[in-house]
């Protein structure tokens, strides 16, 4: 796993998860998440998250179809479900969602840090930029429609997020994480992974800044 963040491709499929395997996913998620945190630590989890391989192989041990655009509504509905009642013993807490639930992520995330005393205006601009860069500022058809934020109890964040091409029927995928970002404008994703699908106009690459002309 030598690549911490990216994106993926997904065929756009209809319908719900059934219920009962709705809570085998979420009780599954959090025995997973459980062990790696303990033997690994949070930051560990935060980086698998943001692998967008290993996140595709997580939902398929949880159960879900490996290749589809639900994959990564259902993991991160399961993994809130399952991980915010132990949110306070693990120090791992799960904002936002699909739809609705994704506008709520500024409330949840500032009432998480004032509980663990974060700074909860800066984690909410964190949330609206990679939105927007994801949005707006990455230019191929993809428009976000979940918008999921994990956060530690130390400060540190993943997001996954997911936008929708209804003319091609395809999803796609964009992972974040903190302790791979630098700049929010120069390059903020280690890596972008995905079938070509026509042209993007990245306006986040750092070659797409303009070069200064020598003066004199």
């Amino acid at each position: 796993m030598t690549r911490r963040s990216g994106s993926a491709d997904l065929p756009l499929h209809g319908g719900r998860v059934p219920p009962w395997l709705a809570t085998r996913m979420s009780s599954l998620g959090a025995i997973i998440t459980q062990a790696i945190v303990h033997h690994y630590g949070r930051d560990e989890f935060l980086r698998r998250l943001s692998h967008p391989f290993w996140f595709q192989s997580f939902g398929a041990v949880m159960g879900m179809d490996w290749h589809s655009s639900g994959i990564t509504t259902s993991v991160m509905g399961a993994l809130k479900k399952g991980l915010n009642p132990r949110a306070h013993d693990l120090g791992i807490y799960i904002c936002g969602g699909r739809g609705q639930h994704s506008r709520n992520t500024p409330d949840e995330l500032r009432a998480i840090a004032d509980k663990v005393s974060l700074d909860g205006d800066e984690l909410v601009r964190t949330s609206r930029l990679t939105a927007r860069v994801d949005n707006n500022a990455i230019a191929d058809g993809f428009q976000i429609y979940l918008h999921s934020f994990v956060v530690t109890s130390d400060g540190d964040w993943a997001i996954v997020q997911q936008g929708m091409n209804e003319a091609n029927r395809l999803a796609r995928r964009y992972h974040w994480h903190s302790a791979a970002v630098r700049d929010f404008t120069a390059d903020p994703h280690t890596a972008i992974i995905g079938e070509p699908r026509g042209e993007i106009r990245n306006l986040v690459d750092s070659r797409a800044r303009p070069v200064a002309r020598p003066t004199g």
